[in-house]
C-alpha cells in the first residue's frame, strides 16, 4: 500500500502542473486529474480568462503528418482502416464512436440480433487511434472548416440535461478528409422529424424496438377500445426502398413467429403497411420487383402507392386525403446532404454534395478530399453522381487510403506539399450488384452492373443463404462476426427477445 500511495504521488504531481496550464479550474474537465490528452492542445486565450477554445495545433516538419478525418461511416472507416499509421497521425472527429453495419440495422429492431452485433468500436478498425501519441478519437460535431488555416472547427457532443457543458476546440490537419455521410430526406413534410423515426443509427433501431413492444403491451391493457388497439399496432414505413422492405420482412417475420404466441390476445390486430409513391425496390430487376411484391403481400404487408402529405401524432395523410392511423412510424426515404454539408464554403456537385474530382479532391482547395454520401463529382468531370450506397463509401475510402498512403511515401504528407504531384490512376466505380430479404427466409439477389444491363438476377430461399452468407463475411471483426452468427442461430432455435429494457 505504501509503494501505491507513493507513485500516486508522483502520478499526479506530474500530471497537474501539464493540466494546470490548459483547463480552468472552472471546467468540468479539470476534474479528470489524469486526461493527459489535452495537455497537448494550447490555449488560444489569454491567460486571465476562462479557457473556452483549445486547439491540437500544426505539424512540425520533423513530425508525422496529421490527417483529420470526419465520420465514421462506412467511408471513413475504411479509409481509416486502409491508412497507414506509420506514415500518418490519424485524427477522427465524430458524435459516435463505432461504426454501425447498416445492412443488418432493421434485423435489430425486432430481436434477431443484438445491437452490439452491428456496431464495430473506432479504435478496434484502426488501433493507432487508441494506441499512437499523435493519434486521436473526440466525440465531437464538426462546426466549421478554414481551407486557408487548414483547421477544423469542433464542438464536443453533450447528451441529456445533466452533462457537462460543451467543449469548443480546433484541430490543425495536413490532409483532412470529409466523410460527414448524409441526413434522411423528409422532403419539408410537416411533422416527420416529430412523430416519425428514421432508420440509420443504434440509437434508431433502439427506439424502434422499444416503442414496438412498449405498443404490443399497452394493447392489452383493460380499457382500450378496438379502435385504439388497431391503431397502436399498425406499423407503417414509409419508403419502398431497400431499408423499407428489408424492415417490412422482419417486421412481418417477427408478427408471425413471435407476436402470435407470445401477444395472443391482440395478435389479429397488428398490421404492417409500406407505402411507396412509385414502385418499390426501383433500382432491381422488375421481375425481383414483382416477386417481392408478392412475397411482402403474402407474409401479410399491406403495399400502398401514395405520397405523404402531412404527418399528425397519431395519422399520416396522403396526398388523395387518405387517413392512415398508426402507433409506430418508420421513415426511410432516401438520403440528401447534412446542414453542416450545405454550410461548408466548398464546391458543391449537383444535388448540394461536397463536389470532387477524379481522385475524390475537393476542387479549389488545398489537401481536402470527400467521400461516402456527402459528396458528388462536380459537373466538370462528366461523371454522374454516385449512389449513396455502403458499396461506394466503401470503395471510396479504400481508394483513398491507397492514395494518400502513397502520397506520404512520396513525401508529400505535409500540407500543401503534393503540388504537381501524379496520383495516378482515378477512382473508378464498378457496381457489385444489390441484396434485399423480404423475410420468410426469402431474398433477393441482383448482380447487374446498372438497371439497363443484363446479369444474373436471384430470388428465394438460395438467395437468402447468399445474402446471408454476404454479410457475415462483411461484417468487419471475427468478433462480431461470432455475435451475428449465435443471434441467428438462438433466434432460430428459441424466437426473438421481447424483452423491452
Amino acid at each position: 500500500m505504501s509503494l501505491f500511495r507513493t507513485l500516486s504521488k508522483r502520478y499526479f504531481s506530474t500530471t497537474k502542473p501539464l493540466l494546470k496550464h490548459t483547463i480552468p479550474n472552472t471546467h468540468p474537465f479539470h476534474h479528470f486529474q489524469s486526461l493527459t490528452l489535452l495537455s497537448r492542445f494550447s490555449s488560444t486565450t489569454d491567460s486571465t480568462a476562462p479557457v473556452r477554445y483549445a486547439a491540437l495545433g500544426p505539424t512540425k516538419p520533423h513530425e508525422k503528418p496529421r490527417v483529420v478525418v470526419l465520420g465514421t461511416g462506412w467511408a471513413g472507416c475504411r479509409f481509416m482502416k486502409g491508412l497507414d499509421s506509420k506514415i500518418y497521425d490519424i485524427v477522427c472527429v465524430s458524435p459516435r464512436n463505432h461504426m454501425v453495419f447498416t445492412p443488418l440495422l432493421a434485423s435489430t429492431c425486432v430481436g434477431t440480433l443484438e445491437f452490439r452485433s452491428v456496431a464495430e468500436p473506432v479504435a478496434k478498425i484502426q488501433p493507432a487511434i487508441s494506441k499512437e501519441p499523435g493519434s486521436f478519437f473526440f466525440l465531437a460535431n464538426c462546426t466549421g472548416i478554414n481551407a486557408d488555416k487548414h483547421e477544423v472547427q469542433c464542438e464536443t457532443v453533450t447528451e441529456g440535461t445533466q452533462t457537462l457543458d460543451p467543449w469548443k476546440f480546433t484541430v490543425s490537419y495536413d490532409k483532412l478528409v470529409i466523410a460527414l455521410g448524409a441526413q434522411p430526406t423528409t422532403f419539408g413534410i410537416q411533422g416527420v422529424h416529430e412523430h416519425a423515426i428514421f432508420l440509420r443509427e443504434v440509437y434508431h433501431a433502439q427506439e424502434i424496438r422499444r416503442k414496438l413492444l412498449l405498443n404490443l403491451m399497452m394493447s392489452e391493457v383493460p380499457g382500450i377500445s378496438e379502435e385504439e388497439k388497431k391503431r397502436l399496432l399498425h406499423c407503417v414505413i414509409v419508403g419502398g426502398g431497400p431499408t423499407g422492405v428489408e424492415f417490412s420482412g422482419e417486421l412481418s417475420d417477427f408478427i408471425m413467429r413471435d407476436v402470435r404466441q407470445r401477444y395472443a390476445h391482440v395478435k389479429d390486430y397488428i398490421h404492417v403497411t409500406l407505402i411507396e409513391a412509385n414502385e418499390i425496390l426501383s433500382s432491381f430487376d422488375v421481375r425481383l420487383r414483382q416477386y417481392a411484391t408478392n412475397q411482402l403481400t403474402k407474409s401479410g404487408v399491406r403495399l400502398v402507392r401514395g405520397i405523404v402529405k402531412d404527418v399528425e401524432e397519431k395519422k399520416i395523410i396522403l396526398d388523395d386525403g387518405t387517413e392512415v392511423p398508426y402507433g409506430l412510424l418508420v421513415w426511410s426515404t432516401g438520403v440528401g446532404p447534412s446542414p453542416i454539408i450545405r454550410s461548408l464554403d466548398l464546391p458543391k456537385s449537383p444535388g448540394g454534395r461536397i463536389g470532387i474530382d477524379e481522385w475524390l479532391r475537393v476542387p479549389s482547395v488545398q489537401d481536402i478530399f470527400s467521400i461516402g454520401d456527402c459528396c458528388g463529382f462536380v459537373e466538370s468531370t462528366g461523371k454522374p453522381t454516385l449512389p449513396a450506397l455502403a458499396q461506394v463509401a466503401e470503395r471510396q475510402g479504400k481508394y483513398l487510403a491507397g492514395l494518400l498512403n502513397k502520397i506520404g511515401k512520396a513525401n508529400g504528407g505535409h500540407a500543401n506539399s503534393m503540388k504537381d504531384m501524379d496520383l495516378g490512376d482515378q477512382f473508378v466505380y464498378k457496381h457489385l450488384g444489390s441484396m434485399a430479404t423480404v423475410g420468410s427466409y426469402k431474398a433477393l439477389v441482383d448482380l447487374r452492373q446498372n438497371k439497363e444491363a443484363k446479369g444474373l438476377s436471384l430470388a428465394g430461399f438460395m438467395s437468402w443463404i447468399v445474402w446471408r452468407s454476404a454479410y457475415l463475411t462483411r461484417v468487419i471483426s471475427w468478433r462480431n462476426r461470432f455475435y451475428v452468427a449465435i443471434n441467428w442461430a438462438t433466434t432460430f432455435v428459441f424466437g426473438r427477445d421481447i424483452s423491452r429494457i
